[in-house]
């Protein structure tokens, strides 16, 4: 009988782990059991390979990636009972002395575990070894090694079900993507002086049940890598209803920056409707180019598109986001809009806020408000805009156009 593969791949990667516990765990015990060579292998297609090696000196002798047949080591009898977990001197056990690989190496002592996955599968092996015998390795020793082992195996089983996990995700948003299994939905953005509807904001609806809130769909799908693909594919769906919107409005998009620095975005603007388009880049993500994100935004500009920065008081980077994009609008957090009304510590922020827009050509949008007091407040620090359930609820275009007419 070989060890049956399990047709993973490697699943104890640092990234996967979070630190590398595996391979902590393997210089601990190589250490406690003064030995030359450490090592987690994987089972896969008849072959033992290594995954993990700790071996100082020998690393032009076992090195990670490295694999043998299944049928030429231990492996094998160690899972059937043929060979022991422990062994002192490999010269004591008939079987072990037998085979060629003790002689290559070679193997003096050797103590092995096996991982297992949670359905009892054999995974692979946490090992330990030493050309010369070690007489003095007992029980022990291999109570010790299977601590260690079974921290392995913890990891194992973590990292494998975590895979499962993204892969799932991964297979549900591919679904969304492809069927647009999302509504669409605009907010109204009206001037504070005027109290017209001048601009709406485009916001995405999932339809999975049970609901989840637009911003884990959008989190998921960038930890499985298709952060820009569910990104791109709710752009595409939102342009397209520009022909139905009022030609008096604008309309505001939001796109990460990840999403704009992929250079995919401007494809997807009609340039009919380059000049009503707003790009809102949200604050609460952290920018890793400046100078790219900048390379990509100036054709969007010379366009005619509007740049804004959202949620601006609530991510980040503070003021330095607001500084390095020099944004024609400054969306101010609803954190600062909530109880501007009671709390002279927002509204000494709203002024300061507003005062600097005005310093750099900027417009302000109040985000959330909620309240007539609120209200009443943000137009006498000189916002510039408002949006929020006061002023009117995400809907369809439709409940927009009866926006513009309550107002």
């Amino acid at each position: 009988m070989t060890c049956p593969s399990v047709g993973l791949e490697a699943v104890t990667t640092s990234a996967a782990l979070g630190e590398d516990i595996i391979q902590d765990a393997l210089v601990a015990i190589r250490n406690h059991f003064g030995m030359e060579v450490a090592y987690f292998s994987e089972f896969s297609e008849g072959r033992s390979i290594f995954r993990r090696v700790d071996a100082p000196g020998l690393e032009h002798l076992i090195k990670v990636g490295d694999s043998h047949s299944l049928d030429d080591v231990y492996c094998n009898h160690i899972l059937e009972g043929r060979l022991p977990e422990l062994i002192p001197d490999t010269s004591l056990v008939p079987l072990a002395w037998g085979m060629p690989i003790t002689a290559a190496v070679p193997i003096g002592s050797h103590v092995s575990m096996p991982i297992r996955l949670l359905d009892g599968t054999p995974f692979g092996m946490f090992c330990c070894l030493s050309p010369r015998p070690i007489p003095s390795l007992n029980e022990r020793d291999l109570a010790t090694m299977r601590v260690f082992a079974s921290l392995a195996a913890k990891q194992v089983n973590a990292g494998l079900t975590q895979r499962r996990n993204a892969q799932q995700i991964h297979t549900a948003i591919s679904a969304i993507i492809a069927a647009e299994d999302y509504d669409i939905v605009f907010q109204p953005i009206i001037d504070l002086h005027s109290m017209d509807v001048i601009s709406c904001e485009a916001l995405c609806r999932f339809r999975a049940s049970p609901y989840r809130s637009p911003d884990k769909w959008f989190k998921d799908a960038s930890e499985v890598g298709l952060g820009i693909e569910l990104e791109l594919a709710v752009l595409k769906t939102t342009l397209a209803n520009f022909s139905r919107l009022p030609a008096s409005l604008s309309l505001s998009i939001n796109a990460s920056p990840e999403t704009v620095m992929s250079g995919r975005l401007s494809d997807l603007i009609p340039p009919a409707y380059a000049r009503r388009t707003i790009v809102e880049i949200t604050e609460h993500a952290l920018v890793s180019n400046y100078v790219d994100l900048h390379a990509q935004l100036a054709p969007l500009k010379q366009r005619g598109v509007q740049i804004a920065v959202d949620d601006a008081g609530a991510g980040y980077s503070g003021l330095q986001h607001i500084v390095q994009l020099g944004p024609d609008i400054i969306k101010m957090d609803m954190s600062l809009t909530r109880a501007v009304d009671t709390d002279p510590a927002r509204r000494a922020l709203v002024r300061a806020m507003v005062f600097y827009a005005r310093e750099v050509g900027s417009c302000v949008v109040a985000e959330g408000i909620e309240t007539a007091s609120e209200l009443s407040t943000l137009k006498a620090l000189g916002t510039d805009r408002g949006q929020g359930y006061f002023l009117g609820k995400p809907g369809t275009l439709s409940a927009l156009h009866n926006a513009r007419d309550h107002l």
